[in-house]
């Protein structure tokens, strides 16, 4: 098969990683891939979508109108252009909210060529009007139509009007139009999400979860970063994020440090410029090379991911996969990774729960052996890519029905 992923990012951060390893397993089996992505390294299997002058334009474009993907018409036709030349017999949508595509240019084009779609919801934004997760907002619009969004100047921001419910109306149209249509979700929780939603009708919905790389993040020595950290021989409580927010729970760690003063906390990630943090939090800026966030996994005696929206949470899996065990929040996908032989679960980000919780934890003894081999279990790269190829056949079926 010709099989073509259509993605924000190309190699780094966990969408464009993703892609980068089902296209490299997909290809092994003897299948032709590329990706089109608007930034990210330039490889191989590349086509790059637009330029970063035409990224800038959209997004103004975006805050002005209050409508995100209604222009890069150009750039969107070149990558037409490309499909044409390619030939796809599945188009792998992911990331599409990244001001680089004209999506009723891509939409059309794929509904008038019947061409085989497989949509992985990363996030919320398919099915929503424009935002990515609304679960912290408690907004559930999107089920009747959207309109006076709780996020329009948070999510996607809008500097003037709310065209949510004209967004998701062209959702539903241009969703609605693909013959062959199949919704990944990356957990159960998000795939139940879909059933209620614009998406409901399509011909496949299916939970596949993400993966990691068992290669890559395994249990290791962590002695030399501890030592070259001064940690050595104290308790370190790990949270990793692209960006740190309120959403990633930012402000949590900050007074769970002040409480615990005798934990050491550390915190891979871009901090907001001019954050102040107590004396026990070090801060490590993002890293783009797995082994040494692996390292920084396997260094933790605990990963706390407090963020409440997780479509699935790679965070926890990472971590798990290097013998890591979890504390999590009782929101959105986070408890569907933990087990009570990995980790606990917290109902809020209090610091009461959180003490409770890695309370918990301590006296729970957890084998970093088990939290490793449960990860090898539920997130193995080879497995899940076969369940993606799965779904690419059964759309290629439906094709056959539908000519006989």
């Amino acid at each position: 098969m010709n099989i073509l992923h259509i993605n924000a990012i190309n190699e780094v951060r966990s969408t464009g990683r993703m892609c980068k390893e089902l296209a490299s397993v997909h290809a092994s089996k003897g299948h032709d891939v590329r990706i089109a992505h608007s930034v990210g390294p330039v490889s191989e299997r590349s086509f790059v979508i637009g330029r970063p002058w035409e990224t800038k334009r959209h997004a103004l474009h975006a805050r002005v109108t209050g409508r995100q993907g209604y222009s890069s018409k150009r750039s969107t036709s070149d990558l037409i252009a490309f499909m044409d030349r390619f030939r796809p017999d599945v188009v792998h949508l992911h990331n599409l909210h990244a001001n680089y595509l004209h999506l009723r240019t891509l939409f059309d084009y794929l509904a008038n060529r019947d061409i085989a779609t497989v949509v992985t919801l990363h996030d919320c934004w398919a099915f929503t009007g424009k935002c990515t997760h609304y679960t912290a907002v408690g907004c559930d619009r999107w089920k009747d139509g959207c309109g006076q969004c709780p996020l329009l100047k948070e999510d996607i921001p809008s500097w003037f009007f709310d065209r949510t419910e004209d967004m998701l109306i062209d959702k539903r149209k241009w969703f609605g139009a693909i013959p062959r249509l199949a919704v990944i979700g990356v957990s159960d929780w998000i795939t139940l999400e879909a059933h209620f939603s614009i998406l409901q009708h399509a011909a496949i919905i299916r939970r596949i979860y993400n993966w990691v790389d068992l290669k890559t993040f395994i249990p290791k020595d962590a002695t030399a970063l501890r030592g070259r950290l001064g940690l050595t021989g104290q308790s370190i409580l790990l949270g990793v994020a692209s960006h740190w927010t309120e959403a990633k729970g930012l402000t949590a760690f900050i007074q769970l440090a002040k409480a615990r003063p005798s934990d050491q906390i550390v915190l891979v990630g871009h901090m907001p410029t001019q954050q102040t943090l107590p004396p026990n939090i070090v801060h490590i800026e993002e890293t783009h090379d797995p082994q040494e966030l692996a390292t920084y996994y396997a260094a933790a005696d605990v990963l706390l991911n407090l963020s409440e929206e997780e479509s699935f949470g790679n965070v926890t899996a990472e971590a798990l996969a290097c013998g890591t065990p979890v504390l999590v929040l009782d929101s959105t996908a986070s408890p569907e990774l933990v087990t009570e032989r990995t980790g606990v679960v917290v109902a809020t980000r209090s610091i009461a729960d959180l003490t409770d919780g890695l309370e918990r934890l301590r006296h729970a003894s957890i084998s970093r052996i088990v939290c490793a081999n449960e990860a090898r279990q539920r997130f193995n790269l080879h497995e899940r890519a076969e369940d993606y190829l799965h779904v690419y056949e059964e759309l290629q079926t439906e094709k056959v029905r539908n000519v006989l």
